[in-house]
């Protein structure tokens, strides 16, 4: 696909020393299926204009707000046929609302937003209005991660029985939101973050990446929130204990306080006939076993794996695929999905593969349960 041929979406958030703006402009090039062409970067119109300028983007399509691209680029007609929101999780609603109500498509970060209302109104706005919402849950595009995910499909692990997740990471040990450090500020300030920060912004990844792999629904959580960090408001740290729906039970962890981890993802699916286990740091490889057999590792490139592992593939074998070329997967397929739409073909999300506004709305109530079990001295509390 040429340059001429890619959609066009613009973007909001991103601006100049942002990280994860960056992982979302890159992924969305990396197949050249999307150009962005507009953009509201930054609070700071001067830092809107001074990235605008590095990305050679039109000046009349740089905004001082969400609200004015969203009216500008709605009425134009060569306006954007999506926008990527890359902000605090405070205005992931009303930006992702302000674009819905103007017919244009949307990605956004997760949590989708920091109340169930908020999110469940995105969703019915999203149905009202035809529209496509991607919902950026990146592990899920990870190759393994589909291999998992159909080997569960298939049968071959049996009945699921017991899950565990885990995600720890050690960058909130040391008080760094008081340090200078601008992505801990905001996660830990209720009025940008939210009721929550470590069930939001890597608990959400665990429920996500477990019901992707075992398409299993939570009926009831059991969760303990805490704060270590001294003067903290938000959580650093969560345990949960998890039901589905089907029987199985299982168990999360997510700290952002756990020293000598850097980012570790990890999930574990038991079953009557076997299992499999997959660590986000070694992503190439899942640990498969079969009950009364040897263990066996799939290897990324080496072993035959499922179409939908080996189309998520980049790389040949040996080289690690990681973050950026898992979102980008979540991108291309959601760029498939808006390009046979705008084609008039009939669109179903499940259908491509990508994390939709329904996940979203799950990860929020998931979000919530935690919440109220915490608060209710870990009591059970139905997920609903």
């Amino acid at each position: 696909m040429t340059d001429s041929e890619a959609l066009k979406y613009g973007m909001v958030g991103g601006g100049p020393g942002s990280l994860i703006g960056e992982v979302h402009r890159k992924a969305a090039k990396f197949d050249d299926k999307a150009e962005v062409v507009s953009g509201v970067f930054s609070r700071s119109y001067d830092k809107t204009l001074r990235l605008g300028q590095e990305l050679n983007l039109e000046e009349e399509r740089l905004y001082e707000d969400f609200e004015e691209m969203a009216e500008k680029e709605g009425s134009r007609t060569d306006g954007i046929d999506f926008v990527s929101i890359v902000v605090p999780n405070k205005f992931h609603y009303p930006a992702a609302k302000a674009f819905l109500t103007r017919g244009i498509n949307v990605v956004c970060d997760k949590p989708l937003t920091v109340t169930l209302d908020e999110a469940r109104d995105l969703e019915k706005l999203t149905r009202e209005n035809d529209l496509l919402f991607g919902v950026t849950y990146v592990y899920s595009g990870y190759p393994m991660v589909k291999q998992a995910r159909k080997l569960v499909q298939s049968g071959e692990l049996g009945e699921i029985r017991v899950i565990q997740g885990e995600y720890p990471q050690e960058w909130l040990a040391a008080p760094v939101e008081k340090e200078g450090n601008k992505q801990a500020e905001w996660r830990m300030d209720p009025e940008l973050s939210g009721k929550v920060n470590c069930v939001g912004d890597i608990g959400t990844h665990i429920e996500n990446t477990v019901s992707y792999i075992s398409n299993l629904e939570i009926d009831s959580i059991a969760a303990n929130l805490s704060a270590f960090g001294k003067g903290r408001k938000l959580d650093d740290n969560a345990e949960m204990m998890v039901r589905f729906s089907s029987g199985a039970t299982g168990s999360f962890w997510c700290s952002q306080v756990a020293v000598g981890h850097d980012n570790g993802l990890k999930v574990r699916v038991y079953g009557t006939k076997g299992s499999v286990v997959w660590e986000q740091e070694n992503p190439n490889y899942l640990e498969v076993s079969h009950l009364h057999e040897p263990k066996n590792t799939l290897s990324k490139g080496r072993d035959d794996l499922h179409s939908s592992a080996e189309d998520a593939a980049r790389l040949p074998g040996g080289h690690p695929e990681g973050f950026y070329e898992a979102f980008s997967n979540i991108y291309s397929n959601y760029l498939d999905a808006l390009r046979d739409k705008k084609e008039g073909k009939e669109v179903d999300p499940e259908d491509y593969d990508y994390p939709d506004v329904k996940e979203g709305v799950r990860g929020v109530r998931f979000i919530e349960t935690c919440l109220e079990s915490s608060e209710r001295n870990s009591e059970w509390v139905e997920m609903g």
